[in-house]
This record gives structure tokens, sequence and C-alpha cells, in this order.
């Protein structure tokens, strides 16, 4: 039974480390999306890591310049960029149940219930999320909004590449109208 428990945390565990970023995407549709050609940044995201947070400003870059779009200094740009990143702990309880055992029909010398056990584990884990909003420079309207959020896994290598499959998934269909990358 100890190794029916371990399995199935074990591969809790797994499947969390493999999901991808939930990801979502909004815009005004108002917005002429065509009509851009240049951005800025106006704030990169600050994490715990500087390594990632470049990682996660070249593959925005790189979705922009594949879309024509070239990064400019200052307000002579199009549209302003604005990238945040939060973390925070969460935990989950999960409990396991092995029992009770029944044995036979009835009571007493025909058969019984055993005792069950029930064990609880603790599991912690850090989410991240990354939110990236592109603003109009001429207008200071809101154009465009996407949060990437998920589980932050431990090792550097990982959390490099959910943060590449967020903005990924984040600009699959951007510009707004345009069909899916693929």
């Amino acid at each position: 039974m100890k190794r029916l428990v371990l399995g199935a945390v074990m591969l809790l565990a797994l499947a969390g480390c493999a999901s991808t970023p939930t990801v979502h995407t909004d815009y005004d549709p108002s917005a002429q999306f065509s009509s851009y050609r240049t951005y800025t940044w106006l704030k990169k995201p600050e994490g715990r890591s500087p390594l990632v947070e470049q990682r996660v400003v070249a593959a925005i870059d790189a979705k922009l310049a594949a879309h024509g779009w070239q990064q400019a200094t200052g307000t002579d740009a199009d549209v302003g960029i604005v990238a945040n990143v939060a973390t925070q702990q969460q935990q989950t309880l999960d409990t396991f149940y092995s029992g009770p055992a029944w044995g036979g029909y009835g009571w007493g010398r025909w058969g019984g219930a055993g005792m069950g056990s029930a064990t609880t584990t603790v599991r912690n884990y850090e989410v991240g999320t990354l939110v990236v909003d592109m603003f109009d420079m001429k207008t200071k309207q809101a154009i465009w909004r996407g949060t990437a959020s998920g589980t932050v896994p431990d090792s550097p290598e990982d959390v490099n590449a959910k943060a590449q499959a967020g903005v990924e998934k984040m600009f699959a269909s951007f510009p707004p109208g345009s069909a899916p990358a693929k």
C-alpha cells in the first residue's frame, strides 16, 4: 500500500512539473494593431532571477520582431510595454485513505469491518504569474494584456522552459485577429 501511495504522490508531482502555464489574453477591439510598428519597454519584469527576466524579455522581443515590430527608444514608439512577475507560495494537502476493510456478509463471526487509516501529505509549491500589458503611446490607453500563470519548477532549466512556453502560448494569436502561430 505504501508503494501505491508513494507512486500516486510522485505521479502528481511529475504532472505538476510537466504542465504548461495557463495563459489568458485580452485586447481592445478598437485598437488598430496593423498600424503599430514600434515598441519600447516602459517596465521590464523583475523577479528572483535576472537571467530568467532577460530570457523572458528576449522571447517577447523575438515574438514582436517576428510580426515586424521594431524596438524604439522613448516616446517615439507606437506601443509601450509593461511587464510584471509575481510569485506566491501555495500549499496542497493530499489525503489517501486505506480502508475500511470489509470481510464477508454482516457482522459477528460471519464478517466484520477492519480499521482503516488515512495518510496526509503536505506539498508546498510556488506559483508564478507573468503579466504583460501594452499601451498605445499616443492615447495612453491599454490595448493588450497577456497573463501566464503556473507552478514554478525547482531547476533553472525547467523555469526557463516554462517561461518560454508561457510567452509562446501568450503570443500564439498575436496580434489579435491573426491566425494562431504553428
